[in-house]
């Protein structure tokens, strides 16, 4: 009976998140309809290939070309041109950033996933770096009721040191650390676009039960 009651609930959550990746895709193909890109860049790709969540905005975005992938995983399949694993937190050569500059750079949740504020910092200054054009970040929502990382209500709006520390005491461990979830709501996201020195950006809202539970910035260079 539980078994059965897990998969039904997965099933349905990974529906909602395809759902709202649908969303997203609306509106950035709707903002950018009228763009066209030889080549687009996509941050934080994952190798799992079973899920249709998985990669989902690189792979239903309009009017590109070829696709790279800056990745700490190896892509299994030929989806991608080019594959970096090197994490988008480090310091690029010359080299590496002539190679991976795109025309559009393109980052679905997964600043929340790479560590500290100077990670996540300096992530969008990588990001900005290797655009040409224009770059897109979306994240989840910090203050949204539910946390679909750990399927937990409310606990995620404790101050980050409580609510590693209740991770930590349900058996959370992986999420319970810094460097693998530091959510992030509006204001914070506004305050570290603007200490990377992005200038000329626009933040979307995706709602899910009447909270916003996504942020979209589409941004362009500067």
């Amino acid at each position: 009976m539980n078994k059965i009651y897990a998969i039904n609930h997965y099933s349905f959550i990974d529906r909602i998140v395809i759902k709202k990746r649908k969303e997203m895709c609306n509106i950035i193909n709707r903002e950018l309809f009228d763009k066209i890109f030889s080549d687009a860049l996509d941050v934080g790709s994952t190798n799992d290939i079973e899920n249709e969540s998985s990669n989902f905005l690189i792979k239903n975005l309009k009017n590109i070309k070829i696709y790279k992938s800056i990745s700490d995983q190896k892509i299994c399949n030929n989806f991608f041109f080019k594959t970096l694993r090197k994490s988008i937190t480090d310091n690029f050569s010359k080299y590496q950033i002539e190679s991976m500059k795109s025309d559009l750079v393109i980052s679905n949740a997964t600043i929340e996933h790479v560590g500290n504020f100077n990670n996540q910092k300096k992530m969008i200054q990588n990001i900005i770096l290797l655009t040409k054009k224009y770059f897109i970040i979306t994240t989840p929502n910090r203050f949204h009721p539910i946390d679909f990382h750990t399927k937990l209500p409310f606990l995620h709006w404790f101050p980050k040191n409580i609510h590693r520390r209740i991770l930590k005491i349900l058996k959370l461990d992986f999420f319970s650390r810094e460097e693998n979830l530091n959510l992030l709501g509006k204001n914070e996201l506004k305050n570290l676009l603007t200490v990377s020195g992005a200038k000329n950006y626009k933040i979307f809202d995706i709602t899910f039960l009447g909270f916003k539970s996504n942020y979209i910035v589409i941004g362009k260079t500067n």
